[in-house]
């Protein structure tokens, strides 16, 4: 019973870290249907910021993580406004380039000022409690609550403000949206925006019990794409679901199998999934 436990805590550690990070990939594709590859760069920069004020600046573990989201955000929205918004009449490889060009940048950009060398990211979490029988870390029961914590606050967001209505709108229909009223362009840079904070919080929320470099967002962006395509292209439940269910599989592989096999894990069920439901778990909509 304990070992089942066990795997199901690294299960929802795993896929709430994925699912916040597939979240904000979802609402950007959702909304401007922009394949954003540079969002795994977001989520390292998120990391390496918030190793930096830890590091350098000594600064305490939740100051660090609103730092990087500040930053992280406002990265995400400069990258809108001075990259996808004037591609945005633009259809097919244009958007993609450039998304894979902010990504090869912002990699380079973080190898020459932090190198490229692992770097562990301390906490003030890292004590061990039992759960019925069970060991579980303390960051990792903090990453489980703090994930979705966020996806509740999301939720409510979208569905309870007036902003998250607008989002909603222009997900549902953009140029009905602007017929309606609805500033498109600050719409989008706030999508963007949001899309950079939850990256960075699922980076800082991670980071302690993995390893921060450069070239740490490409698995997990992959894995995002995966999960998305999962749930449903622009789907919000899809992604928290796909999340999950990705994080589940790879815990339960890791032990049962090999942790050899744990990353494979992701794309196998991308190929059974789909060839059952095309679709995706949901169709595509707003909420």
């Amino acid at each position: 019973m304990d070992v089942l436990l066990q795997q199901i805590l690294n299960g929802l550690t795993l896929g709430g870290t994925y699912s916040l990070v597939a979240l904000g990939l979802t609402l950007v594709y959702g909304i401007l249907h922009v394949p954003n590859f540079a969002h795994g760069a977001f989520y390292m920069v998120g990391a390496f910021v918030s190793y930096h004020l830890m590091a350098a600046w000594g600064a305490n573990y939740w100051v660090a993580m609103v730092g990087s989201a500040v930053v992280v955000a406002v990265l995400a929205a400069l990258s809108e406004r001075l990259i996808f918004h004037p591609l945005r009449h633009h259809e097919g490889l244009h958007p993609m380039i450039a998304a894979i060009g902010l990504l090869l940048f912002l990699e380079a950009g973080a190898q020459a000022l932090w190198g490229a060398d692992f770097r562990r990211m301390s906490t003030p979490y890292g004590g061990i409690v039992n759960i019925f029988g069970a060991t579980a870390p303390v960051q990792r029961l903090l990453i489980i609550a703090g994930a979705f914590s966020l996806m509740l606050a999301l939720h409510l967001f979208l569905t309870r403000t007036v902003t998250g209505s607008t989002i909603v709108a222009m997900a549902q229909n953009r140029e009905g949206a602007s017929l309606m009223g609805i500033d498109a362009t600050r719409v989008a840079m706030l999508t963007f925006a949001i899309s950079g904070v939850l990256a960075a919080v699922a980076a800082t929320l991670y980071s302690p019990i993995g390893l921060v470099f450069p070239a740490m967002g490409n698995l997990v962006i992959t894995k995002a794409f995966v999960i998305i395509i999962l749930g449903g292209m622009g789907s919000v439940p899809g992604a928290i679901l796909g999340g999950l269910i990705i994080g589940f599989a790879e815990a339960f592989a890791a032990f049962y199998i090999s942790t050899d096999y744990q990353d494979i894990v992701a794309f196998v069920l991308l190929v059974v999934i789909l060839s059952l439901r095309p679709e995706g778990l949901f169709k595509q909509r707003a909420r």
